[in-house]
């Protein structure tokens, strides 16, 4: 039989490479009547703060070609509720569970490190350094590889033997430089990519149709783009890429796996599929025996680059 099974980072092995895009699949629970949850390889919660957040006002989602636009502004109930009233319910001895964190320092990302990684359920934390850094004037911690970096070290200090994945923004010149720097920084793993920088107005109101104006694109209009930056960060380092981005079927999964992901995570897609994640997990065995795929490992980082006539 086909070995799915993957390793992202010591001490964190997922059954299979299907993991689930933190933001499109809440808490986890959510999604409990549409699969197995014990199924997929691994889910990433939505971002957990200190405290708990409203987000941004509504509108906050838009539609948009080939995707969607969104500024909920990580709303969540915060890192005491979740670990109070969420993870004990979640099949976290089977399927692993990761913690995607959302700080404005990197003190307090280091204190929301220390607090997840003394739970047992909790297998790694995934630091989103699409963050505003408010001691610099706002600017976001990803689009800076120094700022990144200092993030980077302030959770992996913290967070005892947990393992680190830093999920890397696209809104940048060079994504391979900030990968670059938080892996000298200790990062485990990276997740590649988080949302692209978009807008959206309507002609006749002459508004904005988010309230914030600005939101993060994603779904499969931003498939080639993420390709792109996991293909330029799988060259740049050494550590384990999980590939998100634009994924609608199965054949995506394997594009990311192509070009050198170890895993991927399913976003966009669950807000119109909320079974996609677990259709994804079925269909892999399939799509790879179709494809004369035997080893998955041997398959990874296997894209030709001579061009063919």
């Amino acid at each position: 039989m086909l070995d799915l099974s993957v390793s992202l980072a010591p001490g964190l092995r997922c059954k299979n490479p299907i993991l689930t895009a933190s933001g499109t699949f809440g808490y986890g629970l959510e999604f409990a009547p549409y699969g197995e949850l014990v199924n997929l390889g691994g889910m990433v919660v939505k971002g957990l703060s200190l405290k708990p957040r409203k987000g941004n006002p509504t509108p906050r989602i838009v539609e948009c070609a080939c995707g969607m636009l969104n500024a909920v502004g990580l709303q969540n109930d915060g890192v005491e509720a979740f670990l109070k009233h969420k993870l004990p319910q979640l099949p976290w001895r089977e399927t692993a569970v990761i913690a995607n964190l959302y700080a404005t320092a990197p003190e307090e990302f280091a204190v929301l490190a220390d607090i997840l990684s003394a739970e047992e359920g909790v297998a790694a934390l995934e630091v989103n350094i699409s963050c505003p850094n408010v001691r610099e004037g706002g600017i976001l911690f990803g689009q800076d590889p120094v700022m990144a970096a200092k993030v980077t070290q302030a959770v992996k200090q913290a967070a005892r033997n947990t393992p680190v994945i830093v999920k890397l923004s696209p809104n940048v010149t060079d994504i391979a430089a900030v990968a670059k720097s938080v892996e000298a920084a200790g990062a485990d793993a990276l997740t590649c990519i988080n949302t692209l920088s978009g807008m959206a107005v309507d002609i006749v109101t002459r508004r904005p149709l988010l309230a914030n104006v600005l939101g993060g694109l994603s779904g499969p209009a931003v498939k080639p783009v993420a390709l792109r930056c996991v293909w330029e960060v799988c060259r740049a380092v050494d550590i384990p890429v999980i590939g998100v981005g634009g994924i609608a079927s199965v054949e995506d999964v394997l594009e990311f796996i192509l070009i050198g992901a170890c895993a991927v995570q399913a976003g966009t897609m669950n807000f119109s599929r909320p079974d996609f994640a677990f259709r994804l997990v079925e269909e892999l065995p399939s799509a790879c025996k179709r494809l004369g795929i035997d080893d998955l490992a041997a398959f990874r980082a296997s894209l030709q680059l001579e061009v063919t006539s």
